[in-house]
């Protein structure tokens, strides 16, 4: 059962009766921190989870429209850019992470540029036929310039 928790200060009020409440017991969890809080007037019992929020990213595309960051929006480009590689969805994973904890880093608002970049960068290490495949559409190669693109390589 999901309950809307009143808080008071520093204090937690209890979702059965509203008075005050003390926390009994603590734990630290990978996500968040629980607490098993007890009423002092009524002395039921009930637990509270806390984590933290993250931050949101806003991508601030070249026609200057902004929307929302989306790791599985970047995950799927990945994908399709590794597609029948041998890159495993792990390794996609950890790139997709690197690049959020990157893009926390920079602030709230972040040029969609600097993602493809990353991306980039990214693929560049992990896969050369991937990033051909990311940067010939991210960049809009022709002809000549794939073909000086992969020469590079």
């Amino acid at each position: 059962m999901l309950y809307v928790l009143r808080i008071r200060g520093d204090v937690m009020k209890c979702i059965f009766c509203g008075q005050n409440t003390h926390v009994t017991d603590k734990r630290e969890a990978p996500d968040g921190t629980r607490r098993r809080r007890e009423c002092k007037k009524c002395m039921k019992r009930f637990t509270t989870y806390e984590k933290p929020e993250k931050k949101s990213i806003i991508i601030v595309k070249s026609d200057k429209r902004r929307e929302k960051f989306s790791k599985d929006k970047l995950k799927i480009g990945l994908m399709k850019a590794c597609e029948k590689r041998p890159v495993s969805v792990d390794k996609i994973d950890k790139v997709v992470e690197e690049i959020e904890e990157k893009l926390l880093r920079k602030g709230k608002e972040v040029k969609s540029d600097m993602i493809g970049k990353l991306v980039m960068n990214k693929l560049k290490k992990l896969d050369k036929i991937a990033y051909i495949r990311f940067a010939s559409v991210y960049k809009h190669f022709d002809l000549k310039e794939l073909k000086e693109e992969i020469k590079e390589l």
